[in-house]
């Protein structure tokens, strides 16, 4: 009596997780569909930042970009390094960085982050200056019977409030 009680209790869990399975492969949702990136994001790496540079433009090629990039700290990226991308891709014809990853004029290339991130501060403190130039210059002009504002709020209003 004890084996016979054994197997309907077996016999109703075994129904009961296939059920559970049916459910829940009845609960996934359909994904869906979604366009490739033209140019694929490489696994990131500590301290590396990365950034495509352009090569070429119209079958031109741009030597002067490439260098000025590449004395900025950029090096190209080795297919080997990143297997995830040159899987899935094809390289240029005639790319000039052969074993590297190019796709349409634009190579993959990376750099110290901290490198980057002082050349970033670098160009905020160049803009920064030039808009304190620029101010000076405007307030150079003004006359106390009118004075000039130096407001730079700018609002996007939609609506009837507009």
């Amino acid at each position: 009596m004890s084996e016979e009680r054994n197997r309907e209790i077996e016999g109703r869990e075994t129904h009961k997780a296939s059920r559970e399975v049916e459910n829940r492969e009845a609960e996934k949702r359909d994904e869906p569909w979604v366009p490739q990136t033209i140019l694929p994001d490489p696994d990131p790496q500590d301290g590396y930042v990365f950034r495509w540079i352009a090569t070429s433009v119209n079958g031109t090629v741009l030597n002067t970009n490439v260098s000025a990039r590449f004395r900025e700290g950029w090096e190209p990226v080795k297919m080997e390094d990143h297997p995830e991308i040159a899987e899935n891709i094809v390289p240029d014809y005639h790319s000039h960085f052969k074993g590297n990853i190019e796709i349409g004029g634009l190579l993959l290339c990376k750099a110290d982050a901290l490198t980057m991130k002082k050349r970033d501060e670098y160009y905020q403190e160049m803009a920064k200056a030039q808009i304190e130039a620029t101010d000076q210059n405007y307030f150079r002009e003004q006359d106390s019977r009118m004075p000039m504002s130096s407001d730079k709020d700018t609002r996007v209003k939609f609506g009837s409030d507009s």
